[in-house]
C-alpha cells in the first residue's frame, strides 16, 4: 500500500515488469504469435510510462492535469514520430552528417508538437515545461521503440523472440537518458521565457535546440564514432587494405574490447552531459530568459 500511495510510478513499473516477464515466458513456451503485440507494447511503454507518472507528481501548476499529460504522451509521441519520419524521408540522404540531420529534425518535431499541445496553458512554468517536454519525448521513445522491437523480430534465420526481448531490454534501459531527457530540456527552456498568450523564441532556446540536437546526433552515431576511433588507434595496414578493397576486416579480440569500451563510454558521457544540463535548467526553472527575439501569438486575451 505504501508503494501504491506514495510512489505510484514504482507501482506502475513493478506491475508492468511482472506482466512483461510473464508475457515473455508464456510467448516462448507456447510460441503463440498472437502474444507478440502484447510483448512489444508492454516492453516499449513500460519505462516511458513509469517515468511520466513519476514526473506528474512533481508538476508545478494544476493546469498540468492527467488528461494533458496523457495527451502529450500519446498525441505528442505519435505526431512527433510521424513528422520526423516524413521529414527524414524527404530531406535526408546518406552522408557523414546524416545523424546531425536526424537530431535536428526529430528535436524540432518534438519541440513543435510540445508548443502546439501546450498552447492553451494560462501559466507556463518552466518546471511544467520540463514535465510536458519529458512526456512528449517519452511518448516519442515508446512508439519508436515499438517499431524497433517489431523490426528486430524478423531475422535472416526467421522470427527471433530473443532479438525482440534483447532490443526491448536495451532500449528500456537507455530510455531515461534519450528522447525524454532531451525534450525535457527543450520544454523547460521554452516555458521559462513564455507568457500567458505567447511562446517566446529566444537566443537561449535556439542554442538549447542546437545543443540538444548535437547530443542526439552523438548518441545515434556513437557506434560509428567508436568504430572509426578503434581503427585509427589500433588498425593494421592489412585491415586498411581490406577496407580499401571493399571488404570488412575481422577485428582482433583487443579491438573488439576497445570498441565496446569506446561505444559504451561515449554513450555514458553523452548521457551525463544531458543530465547535468537538465539539472542546470531545473535550477533556473522559474527565471525569465533575458532577451526575446520573437513572440508567436497563440490566441486572444480572455
Amino acid at each position: 500500500m505504501y508503494v501504491n500511495r506514495r510512489r505510484p510510478w514504482l507501482h506502475v513499473f513493478l506491475t508492468g515488469l511482472v506482466l512483461w516477464l510473464l508475457t515473455v515466458v508464456v510467448t516462448m513456451l507456447t510460441e503463440n504469435p498472437n502474444l507478440i503485440p502484447t510483448l512489444v507494447l508492454l516492453g516499449s511503454f513500460l519505462v516511458p510510462v513509469s517515468f511520466v507518472v513519476w514526473a506528474f507528481g512533481r508538476r508545478h501548476s494544476g493546469e498540468v492535469t492527467a488528461e494533458l499529460l496523457f495527451t502529450t504522451f500519446v498525441t505528442g509521441g505519435v505526431l512527433g514520430v510521424l513528422a520526423a519520419s516524413l521529414l527524414e524521408t524527404y530531406l535526408l540522404h546518406p552522408s557523414p552528417l546524416l545523424f546531425v540531420g536526424v537530431g535536428l529534425i526529430e528535436e524540432a518535431a518534438k519541440l513543435a508538437v510540445l508548443a502546439f499541445l501546450a498552447r492553451h496553458l494560462e501559466h507556463k512554468y518552466a518546471r511544467d515545461g520540463l514535465i510536458l517536454g519529458a512526456s512528449v519525448g517519452f511518448g516519442f521513445a515508446a512508439f519508436e521503440s515499438a517499431g524497433y522491437a517489431f523490426t528486430a523480430l524478423f531475422t535472416e534465420q526467421g522470427i527471433s523472440l530473443m532479438q525482440l526481448v534483447q532490443t526491448e531490454l536495451l532500449r528500456g534501459l537507455l530510455a531515461p537518458v534519450g528522447h525524454g531527457l532531451w525534450t525535457a530540456i527543450l520544454g523547460g527552456v521554452l516555458f521559462s521565457a513564455s507568457g500567458r498568450r505567447h511562446f517566446a523564441f529566444t537566443g537561449r532556446l535556439l542554442l538549447t535546440y542546437l545543443g540538444v540536437a548535437l547530443l542526439h546526433a552523438l548518441w545515434d552515431s556513437m557506434h560509428s564514432i567508436a568504430l572509426v576511433l578503434t581503427l585509427v588507434l589500433t588498425g593494421t595496414p592489412y585491415q586498411f587494405q581490406l577496407l580499401e578493397r571493399g571488404y570488412e576486416p575481422e577485428p582482433t579480440a583487443a579491438q573488439a574490447n576497445l570498441f565496446t569500451v569506446l561505444s559504451w563510454g561515449g554513450l555514458i558521457l553523452v548521457a551525463l552531459a544531458g543530465v547535468v544540463w537538465l539539472l542546470a535548467v531545473r535550477r533556473r526553472a522559474d527565471q525569465e530568459a533575458s532577451r526575446v527575439l520573437w513572440r508567436m501569438p497563440i490566441g486572444r486575451a480572455g
